[in-house]
């Protein structure tokens, strides 16, 4: 991924074995790009709560995730409550924080503006 391109505008690639884990000083680097998020799982899983206002709203953007997901192949952990969605990704295949996990956040947060 270029750093040129803003990550949300970036697109998934397939990333399988741990030299795709992303080292601690690029997450570092790449946290500021998303506003909201934070580290979870000591490091190993991005997640943020997404708030609405009510059911519907908080499903569609569950629903719009999800089709984001399917079209990057990178699908994040949810909770889904009433008023808001709890979304966590990480990159099982590599055993923490790829750049997937970035563009796709970064995605999620566009969604919800």
């Amino acid at each position: 991924m270029s750093d040129l391109v803003p990550l949300a505008q970036a697109h998934c690639i397939p990333r399988r074995g741990s030299e795709h884990k992303l080292p601690e000083a690029r997450i570092r680097e790449l946290m500021p790009d998303l506003p909201g998020w934070e580290l979870a799982e000591d490091g190993k899983a991005l997640a943020r709560t997404f708030g609405f206002k009510d059911y519907y709203r908080t499903m569609s953007f569950v629903n719009a995730l999800a089709h984001m997901a399917n079209r990057e192949d990178h699908h994040p952990d949810l909770s889904v409550h009433y008023d808001r969605c709890v979304v966590r990704y990480s990159t099982h295949d590599v055993g923490g924080l790829s750049e997937n996990d970035f563009i796709c956040a970064a995605r999620a947060s566009a969604l919800a503006e």
